[in-house]
């Protein structure tokens, strides 16, 4: 097998003799048959070109996949029992599984059922321990993307969610969720003892 590097975009091809060209991305390994592939998927380590969304502030890796989501902000793909929006029909046609209780898909190690595929083969990822996601600042692994989005604002220090009423920044969702208690006065914590459970 020989490799190639090519400087000016930061790209590793991996030339064999049987298989189609491959493009390697030179942080994670990752490889693709087609060099736009490539280039999209480098975005994910340098957030550069990524388009947000302007409803709510939701970022991605390219054009078609914002004008997907802006669908979930409007009514085109809308479950008719709760009101739930999706991206695309086929998105709608899974979330009304979760009306229905139907699951088709089942793990063949634990027998968890799901009612998708891709959902399957995340979850077989606790059985083998696969951690595909890798930062490639500290290598630190992940079992999902989302962590590794979340992990890299350590690094990063970006702080992608505002409180609405005292404008104070989070890097995580859950930790402004936390932090409304204090606008909201919700105290959703009450102690067993007292209330003689015990």
């Amino acid at each position: 097998m020989k490799t190639e590097a090519n400087s000016s975009s930061n790209i590793t091809e991996k030339l064999c003799h049987d298989k189609p060209r491959l493009y390697m991305c030179t942080v994670c390994d990752k490889q693709f048959t087609c060099v736009s592939s490539l280039i999209c998927h480098r975005r994910r380590h340098t957030e550069d070109n990524w388009y947000s969304c302007t409803q709510c502030e939701k970022r991605f890796h390219s054009q078609s996949s914002l004008s997907s989501h802006k669908n979930v902000h409007s009514s085109k793909y809308q479950c008719t029992e709760c009101g739930k929006c999706s991206r695309n029909n086929c998105d709608l046609m899974r979330h009304k599984l979760s009306h229905s209780g139907e699951k088709p898909i089942e793990c063949s190690v634990c027998g968890k059922r799901f009612t998708e595929s891709s959902s399957l083969a995340v979850h077989n990822r606790i059985h083998s321990g696969e951690r595909p996601y890798k930062c490639h600042v500290c290598h630190k692994a992940f079992r999902y993307s989302s962590t590794l989005t979340t992990h890299m604002r350590v690094h990063t220090a970006e702080k992608p969610f505002q409180c609405s009423v005292c404008g104070k920044r989070f890097a995580m969702s859950s930790h402004l969720a936390v932090h409304s208690r204090i606008h909201s006065g919700e105290r959703p914590y009450k102690c067993r003892v007292s209330q003689g459970i015990y």
